[in-house]
């Protein structure tokens, strides 16, 4: 059973083979990061273009890597939702032509469930229930993972996602974009502590994250600053990676122990930070408990989540309602999509 998968959520075009028995066959991925760098953030507009150019021949790349065609596909995964409306209709238009053309099955799949999922891939025996803490530049959420379609949202931000965070203080200290790896490099030099930043709701009586005022007191953090030197920069940027890694980790442990759990998936941009793995291992490690990444290059944004998360899907016979019943020929998107929809009954 070869599924392929197809990813232009935002900025990212993804595409994967994966084989129902074998795992992943072959993905290609490119980033937008060049084209969206001098506007210190995605532009919609820009991102569907450069995913019309790049999508078919990332496709054929694929197929050619993994010694397969077209006619060698059983179905097509493909993100239709959430997102940005344009950037999701590229892949869905590309995606429903090929099943249409071929005459096979067309999943749409959710992009966080990509993401809760995307573990899976390089650790295909991981038992359900888990905790997944999902942490990327939209979404900062521990959900307890019961199954494929089995969802529970245990915590949220009430503002900024850790990964925006991230954004917003590098454009702070002129790190540039995006902020997250930028940040993460400054911090090699720096000294955490000298300048002291907050763990916003790190202490509350719940699972729930605040990333905003943590942005908010590096801007003033900054202003106060005779001169924002290199060193300082560096500073800064080590203080606040603890700060958002600190609030990151005791919300983890915390999900785990009112669940009851003993293992934790970490999904999304932010969990290729190594801090932030640093802080897990030795924490999990502690409690006697289990954690799993995907592969650092499957962390963002790309395909073969989606083809993953497709593959089981299709395995367990548990097909989402599409965004259209138009019929075979009609498709849609879902830039807004509850994750909670998908909910079994």
């Amino acid at each position: 059973m070869r599924v392929l998968g197809i990813e232009t959520s935002c900025d990212e075009t993804g595409v994967a083979l994966v084989d129902g028995e074998r795992g992943l066959l072959a993905h290609a991925l490119h980033s937008q990061v060049d084209l969206h760098e001098a506007y210190g953030g995605v532009v919609p507009e820009l991102a569907s273009r450069d995913h019309v150019r790049r999508l078919l021949p990332l496709t054929r790349k694929v197929l050619a890597e993994a010694g397969c065609t077209l006619a060698d596909l059983d179905a097509i995964a493909v993100t239709e939702g959430p997102g940005l409306a344009g950037a999701l209709l590229v892949g869905t238009s590309v995606a429903h032509a090929l099943g249409y053309a071929l005459r096979i099955p067309v999943i749409p799949i959710h992009h966080l469930e990509g993401h809760l999922l995307s573990p899976l891939i390089s650790e295909p025996d991981l038992a359900f229930p888990f905790v997944a803490l999902l942490v990327s530049g939209g979404h900062s959420q521990l959900m307890r993972v019961g199954g494929v379609g089995d969802y529970e949202l245990l915590g949220d931000t009430l503002d900024d996602a850790a990964g925006e965070a991230f954004d917003k203080t590098a454009k702070l200290l002129g790190l540039g974009y995006p902020g997250g790896p930028a940040v993460a490099k400054a911090a090699l030099a720096g000294a955490a502590g000298r300048l002291k930043l907050p763990r916003p709701m790190i202490a509350s009586d719940d699972l729930e994250m605040s990333f905003s005022g943590l942005k908010t007191a590096v801007l003033t953090l900054v202003r106060a600053q005779a001169a924002l030197t290199a060193a300082t920069v560096a500073d800064i940027a080590a203080e606040f990676q603890e700060a958002v890694t600190d609030v990151l980790c005791a919300k983890s442990i915390g999900a785990l122990a009112r669940t009851g759990l003993d293992t934790l998936v970490v999904a999304g941009g932010v969990g290729a930070n190594l801090r932030l793995r640093e802080k897990l291992d030795a924490a999990m490690r502690r409690r006697g408990a289990r954690v799993v990444y995907p592969p650092v290059a499957l962390c963002t944004d790309n395909g073969a989540m989606i083809a993953w998360a497709g593959a089981l899907r299709l395995r367990e016979g548990r097909m989402p309602a599409a965004a259209s019943d138009v019929g075979a020929s009609g498709f849609g998107v879902r830039p807004r999509w509850p994750l909670d929809s998908l909910q079994r009954p």
